[in-house]
Order: C-alpha cells, then sequence, then structure tokens
C-alpha cells in the first residue's frame, strides 16, 4: 500500500488546519472522502481542500471501497458507535481524542480492532511531536537523573461562549465524556505516561465553582507512576488568566515544557538548554505520517488505542465516570 486512502468523517474546526490538510499533504497519503451531516458544509470543506467524494451518511463513507482507514473527527459521544462501524467493514481507524465517553466504551473499541487484526489509532498526536521527543530524550539520557515528581497547572478565564451560556459540545458530559478537563488534560496523561511510564494509582477531587455550564470547570488530581514517581495536578477553566506549566522534577535536574503552548522546552541539569521547538502548521503531520507508516508495516506508532485506553482509566477515576 503505497499511498494509504482516507476518508473523514466530520469536518468542523479540527480538521481544518490541524488535521485534515495532513492526510492529503503528507507524503505517502490521500484524503479522498469526507462525510457531515449538513451537504452545506462538507460540499464546502471538500471543494477547498480539492476532496473528490463528499457523503452525508457515514455508512456510506465507510463502505466506500476506495477508503482503506476513516480518520473520526467527531465529538467523543460518537466514537464508539463509528468506530465498531469501521471495524465492521475491515478498514483501519483513527478516532479524535479522548478515544469515547468512558474505559469502557474505549476497551471495547480496542478490542474489536485486535480481534479483527486492524490499527486503531487515537489523535495522541504530541507523542509525535519533536519538542517532546526531545524531552524523551532528555529523559532517556538521564539528563535529570532520577525522576522525581511531575507537576502541571493549566488554568484560563472563562471564554465568551462560556459566559453567555451558547451551545458548547466541550462543556456537555453527555457529549464529552466531562468538560475541558476531559478535552485537554486527556492530551496532557497521555504525553505523561508516554515519557513517564504507566500511571497504577490517581486520586482527584472536581467541583463547579463558577456554575457555568454542567461539566465540572475546576479539578485537581494526584498519582502514582510505576516507576515510584509521583504526579500532582492543578486545572482550572474558571481562573484569571491562561497558564500552562509542566515540571518534571529529578535528582540531579528538572524538566520544564507546556503542553499546549510553544513555550521553549527547558534543561535545568548538568547545562542549561532553552529550545524554541516550532509546531508544524498542521500538528498532526508526524502523526499521520507515523499511522501510515504502521498501516505499510514499516514502524510502529505510539498512538495506538491499547495507549489511550490507559488515559480514560485515569480520566474516569479522577471524574468518577462508569
Amino acid at each position: 500500500m503505497n499511498v494509504v486512502r482516507w476518508g473523514m468523517i466530520g469536518c468542523g474546526s479540527v480538521a481544518e488546519r490541524k488535521s485534515g490538510p495532513a492526510f492529503y499533504k503528507a507524503p505517502g497519503s490521500a484524503l479522498v472522502a469526507v462525510m457531515g451531516r449538513r451537504l452545506e458544509a462538507v460540499t464546502d470543506y471538500a471543494s477547498r481542500h480539492g476532496i473528490a467524494r463528499t457523503y452525508t451518511d457515514v455508512d456510506a463513507l465507510i463502505n466506500d471501497p476506495e477508503v482503506d482507514a476513516v480518520y473520526i473527527a467527531t465529538p467523543p459521544d460518537s466514537h464508539h458507535a463509528y468506530s465498531l462501524k469501521v471495524a465492521a467493514a475491515g478498514k483501519h481507524c483513527c478516532v479524535e481524542k479522548p478515544m469515547a465517553l468512558n474505559a469502557g466504551q474505549s476497551r471495547e473499541m480496542q478490542q474489536a480492532f485486535a480481534d479483527a487484526g486492524l490499527h486503531l489509532f487515537v489523535s495522541y498526536y504530541r507523542r509525535s511531536l519533536p519538542r517532546f521527543q526531545q524531552v524523551r530524550q532528555w529523559l532517556e539520557q538521564g539528563r535529570i537523573g532520577e525522576v522525581r515528581h511531575l507537576s502541571w497547572t493549566l488554568t484560563k478565564a472563562p471564554s465568551s461562549k462560556d459566559l453567555d451560556g451558547s451551545a458548547n459540545w466541550r462543556t456537555d458530559p453527555a457529549v464529552a465524556g466531562g468538560g475541558y478537563f476531559a478535552d485537554l488534560a486527556s492530551h496532557g496523561f497521555d504525553l505523561f505516561q508516554y515519557l513517564l511510564g504507566d500511571i497504577v494509582e490517581v486520586a482527584g477531587f472536581t467541583a463547579r465553582q463558577a456554575g457555568l455550564y454542567a461539566a465540572e470547570d475546576a479539578v485537581s488530581a494526584s498519582w502514582r507512576f510505576a516507576s515510584g514517581a509521583l504526579g500532582t495536578g492543578c486545572w482550572s477553566f474558571v481562573a484569571d488568566r491562561r497558564e500552562d506549566r509542566v515540571e518534571v522534577i529529578g535528582s540531579q535536574g528538572r524538566i520544564g515544557f507546556s503542553v499546549f503552548d510553544e513555550h521553549p522546552v527547558e534543561l535545568h541539569g548538568d547545562e542549561h538548554i532553552s529550545l524554541e521547538i516550532p509546531h508544524h502548521e498542521h500538528i498532526q503531520w508526524h502523526h499521520v505520517l507515523g499511522m501510515n507508516a504502521q498501516i505499510r508495516g514499516e514502524s510502529q506508532h505510539p498512538a495506538v488505542a491499547a495507549e489511550a485506553l490507559k488515559t480514560d482509566r485515569v480520566m474516569d477515576q479522577i471524574l468518577k465516570r462508569q
């Protein structure tokens, strides 16, 4: 399979610049079909991005014989049902993160693809980003000694949409599996387990401090990695300002970085190194390259369902999801 032909379900904001263009621009990749519920929206997306075929029926796209793999770029509440259809059609799949509404759904998805001998990826693309590959290299080289602790603070002020009560699927637990924490913190927990190993124990507290929407708006948590390192996190989405700061404390130094912001990655150890490592224009570029390489049997990609399931288990415990 020299070129992996993708079909995409959903053509919203995430597919406009972050992911969609990577599927048709990356070497060995093609985006041959797109599906959306509204004909006008899907036609507009296809015309602007040069995609040949459009659908408003999800089954029609999944069963298109010209589609080798399906990218599900929809909110989490549809991931479970759509991905099981893809597995039944005998095709590889990538779902946006979070993988599903809870670990139970994610486990069923992972098992369906494993039973079918197919690949299921999850868009935890930070595992592939050069800035975090640099952090991983420093850790593997022992530049800060034994890792003792990781802390993450992520805060932001309420958006205008939050304040005026506008419809927002990201703050509807029935659609998102939680609020901004479920949407954003999942990226961090997946990344931390990629860098430092599995989280084996976790406890957390949630609150609706401002009461602007149905989901939690503040979370604190503590956890333990299998290595014995500990972790703490503070997330507030009704704070005074934006902050995104991670510090990994070791026995001989520290590493600092942001999960979302393009601040320098910094090593404070035997020497001080500060590196500006910008993202690709299409942030899922490296993720797409990695998926295609695994589908072609050339290499292993780290953002697979078995790994994403670990993050959903952590989120379930913090949010007390069933």
